[in-house]
């Protein structure tokens, strides 16, 4: 039975293939990559970020977004894509993509390192991308990094998040995924947070989070978040990923340990665990190394 304080169900925003795969250091196969992602759909996943449209000398590993995405775009999900420009969604619009993301800083130093802009300048880029998305009748999603914390400038004011969040919704996002980049939330502030963008006027079915496991805790985070009604969670199948601009950001929360933990709680959310973990063991063969996903090491285990 489901805690009286806790949703019934939750939707996990699977971002293995963009944001896992982004920060591998060789380029894998676009075959894998396709293959990968129809795994993640069988194993009952309805939304899996694809790829992004960002230039390829930004980030190699995800340079045949154009090969990729038409081998997929016929999946029974959610495809979202990153677009981190009108260029990037001219291309993604061009292919038939129907949901994408935009990736803002609530940091001036992280949106130097990341976007070579101001936030302010940061947002007035977005703004063309999100009204000719909203025009042509896309879902947008809009990403908040730094969130928590900041490598170069400390402890974030939650202020600097309600602000950086209030304009991307006055943008035209439907949703925003809170991140926390280099995993350094705790959960008392992670309500904090979610209490101080209420109180801003966005309500909390409006709202994602995406942590990072570098302190270990992502999973008491999201916890936390979910005890405050957030019912949108993005993890990152066998724990992939990272931050290829911030250097202190561990992987993603895996998303088998997420799973883990709402099936103990006895909430639903339509994906096959076992299936799931053969598919990071999958690719983890693939990638020469072992999951990070405690959840995937100790079934493996359990059925070796």
């Amino acid at each position: 039975m489901t805690a009286p304080t806790l949703p019934a169900r939750v939707r996990i925003h699977e971002v293995g293939p963009r944001d896992g795969l982004q920060n591998e250091s060789t380029v894998i196969p676009v075959e894998v990559k396709a293959e990968f992602i129809r795994r993640l759909v069988d194993a009952g996943l309805d939304t899996v970020e694809a790829t992004s449209f960002v230039h390829p000398k930004w980030v190699p590993q995800l340079a045949d977004a154009e090969e990729l995405f038409p081998q997929v775009r016929e999946l029974p999900a959610r495809l979202p894509v990153l677009v981190p420009n009108e260029r990037g969604l001219a291309r993604a619009l061009d292919l038939g993509a129907r949901r994408v993301a935009v990736f803002a800083s609530v940091t001036e130093s992280f949106a130097r390192a990341n976007l070579n802009r101001t936030v302010a300048e940061s947002l007035a880029m977005f703004a063309p991308v999100v009204a000719r998305a909203n025009a042509e009748g896309l879902a947008v999603r809009g990403y908040l990094s730094m969130c928590f914390g900041d490598p170069w400038e400390g402890e974030v004011p939650v202020s600097q998040v309600v602000e950086v969040a209030v304009r991307l919704r006055e943008l035209g996002c439907g949703e925003l995924s809170l991140g926390d980049t280099i995993g350094v939330a705790t959960p008392g502030r992670v309500a904090e947070v979610l209490t101080a963008l209420n109180a801003a006027g966005l309500p909390t079915d409006g709202l994602a989070v995406h942590f990072h496991d570098t302190y270990g805790q992502a999973l008491a985070n999201t916890l936390a978040a979910l005890q405050h009604g957030v019912t949108t969670v993005d993890a990152s199948a066998g724990g992939l990923g990272g931050c290829p601009f911030a250097r202190s950001a561990t992987g993603n929360l895996a998303t088998e340990d997420l799973l883990w933990m709402l099936r103990g709680l006895g909430i639903e959310t339509g994906v096959d665990l076992d299936r799931l973990v053969a598919t990071s063991r999958w690719l983890a063969d693939r990638l020469g190394r072992p999951s990070p996903s405690r959840t995937v090491t100790a079934l493996s285990h359990k059925e070796s």
